[in-house]
């Protein structure tokens, strides 16, 4: 990982529930971690070996060791096809020519294509509902990249994959990228994105972080508390990525409506770490992004973990990213 220069903390310190501190580092940690560069993928798709079947239709057959046995009846009809070998002997051998077929070719069966497709539709709400082809990649993991923010998938038995994604950007570009360095790129134009406020969390790991949400001043619990427990009130907070395998890159996004909000005020927006078994002790590390009209704002986060005797606590960062101020429509 490149080393990151410190950011020297401001007024106003972010404030974490045990107190712990932590760095903010600039963006070129995340743009080693989570891709906020995105490399441009050739987007020519990879062609399927053809395997031609051979077949020898030339084959002869070869009669060897022709067997003579001796006549013990009357000789036979002359419509029989028989080959007289000696009139005088009485021995017959039967004709081999019409034993000798032309061998049967077997069927060439086509192996299936193993092009990978990806396809973007805009859907409602400022999403997009993409759709990922991989017949030769069964059960295997790619990590999709949007706008620098990156997360885990896995597709299913048939090498599929759906998903609906919050876009970051009106022109969404989406790169599937597979560990072998195969992959796909889609596109869609999502023209109602300006009608949202978005805010985008990401890490790699169990690593423990949370979005939380309290809108128009609720409390943790409350109606109006939005995050991964309970991920709807008047905005809404997806989780992105496959916990399930090894080391996989996560994404939070939570997105509100403000040009349909029917409340006037503030959406407190905070970063939480839960303490757990898994970070406890450790340097846990997440980017922020916050989509606005001039693009996309970065900040990066390097956390220590307290201790396991502090198992179950959280630490919350209250200023890594902005809260929202909403105005009733």
């Amino acid at each position: 990982m490149l080393k990151a220069r410190e950011i020297a903390t401001a007024a106003g310190t972010l404030a974490c529930a045990v107190g712990i501190g932590f760095i903010m580092q600039n963006g070129d940690t995340a743009k080693e971690r989570y891709g906020a560069q995105t490399p441009v993928l050739d987007a020519e798709t990879v062609q399927a070996d053809v395997i031609s079947a051979v077949v020898n239709a030339d084959l002869v057959l070869e009669v060897q060791d022709i067997t003579l046995t001796s006549a013990q009846t009357a000789p036979l009809p002359e419509t029989s096809d028989v080959t007289s070998i000696g009139a005088d002997t009485g021995v017959q051998l039967a004709a081999a020519n019409d034993a000798l077929e032309t061998p049967v070719q077997p069927d060439v069966v086509p192996l299936p294509s193993c092009d990978i497709v990806a396809s973007a539709q805009a859907a409602p709400g400022a999403m997009i509902e993409l759709s990922l082809s991989a017949p030769c990649l069964p059960n295997e993991r790619v990590n999709v990249h949007h706008q620098g923010l990156v997360f885990t998938q896995t597709t299913r038995n048939d090498g599929s994959l759906t998903l609906s994604l919050p876009a970051l950007a009106q022109d969404a570009t989406v790169i599937f990228a597979f560990s072998d360095g195969d992959g796909a790129v889609t596109s869609a134009s999502v023209d109602d994105l300006d009608m949202y406020n978005r805010t985008a969390l990401q890490w790699r790991g169990d690593a423990g972080f949370q979005i939380h949400a309290r809108e128009f001043g609720a409390a943790y619990g409350e109606d109006g508390h939005v995050w991964v427990g309970a991920p709807a009130a008047q905005g809404d907070l997806m989780r992105l990525g496959d916990a399930t395998v090894a080391e996989p890159f996560m994404a939070e996004i939570y997105s509100f409506p403000r040009m349909s909000s029917t409340s006037e005020g503030t959406v407190d927006l905070s970063v939480e770490a839960e303490v757990t078994r898994a970070n406890c002790g450790l340097e846990i590390e997440a980017q922020s992004l916050e989509v606005s009209s001039t693009g996309i704002k970065t900040q990066d986060l390097t956390l220590a973990v307290p201790d396991c005797d502090a198992l179950g606590d959280f630490l919350v960062l209250n200023n890594l990213v902005q809260d929202l101020k909403v105005a009733s429509n």
